[in-house]
């Protein structure tokens, strides 16, 4: 795992929020990102993550989701965001919401910080 400091940006993209809010073994690696006042957290990622934890955690572990993270810095999709996304899809075959996680990440000059191996080789992408 890549050692945080204090200056750096971070976007845990949602595969790290589901490991950690399921409880899952490598759920603990993205608990260092999680815990930062200034992580940012994509609207797109919201969505995802409030969907799948509902689904397979339940309205708790859902709502406890929601709590941590609109206590972060949320930042929501607009058009400048949209048209680097369809960029970086193009550019990288992400999927949409991937794409979209991407951009954000690259225009706040963030770390991106997955498991999804989908973002593996990209500049800026933290896998712990």
């Amino acid at each position: 795992m890549t050692a945080t400091t204090g200056s750096e940006v971070f976007l845990v993209d949602s595969s790290g929020w589901v490991e950690f809010f399921g409880a899952s073994p490598k759920g603990l690696a993205f608990a260092p990102y999680l815990d930062r006042d200034d992580l940012l957290v994509p609207t797109i990622v919201i969505y995802e993550v409030l969907k799948k934890l509902t689904r397979d955690s339940g309205k708790t572990e859902a709502d406890r989701f929601v709590s941590h993270a609109l206590r972060r810095v949320v930042v929501p999709l607009d058009r400048a965001l949209a048209v680097s996304a369809a960029a970086v899809s193009l550019d990288s075959k992400l999927a949409m919401a991937d794409a979209i996680i991407y951009a954000t990440a690259q225009a706040y000059h963030a770390q991106l910080v997955t498991g999804d191996l989908a973002f593996r080789g990209l500049p800026g992408v933290i896998i712990p």
